[in-house]
């Protein structure tokens, strides 16, 4: 199970090994740069398909699912 904080420090992780500034990953993925920024700091989002598109940059995808007691 993933929460947004985990996938924002995978995302700032992966954008930092790849060297790019948050600036060059929004305009890459596509994103807004404030999403990015926010995204990276763990605010929670309904925006599934922005999360997706920003972890497609790094060949992964979240997807909804029930949580496992």
């Amino acid at each position: 199970m993933f929460n947004m904080s985990t996938i924002g420090d995978y995302i700032k992780e992966e954008r930092k090994k790849a060297g790019l500034t948050q600036e060059d990953f929004a305009i890459r993925s596509g994103l807004g740069l404030r999403f990015v920024r926010e995204l990276e700091q763990g605010k929670e989002t309904v925006r599934l398909d922005k999360v997706n598109q920003a972890l497609a940059m790094f060949g992964k995808e979240a997807v909804p699912g029930k949580k496992e007691d």
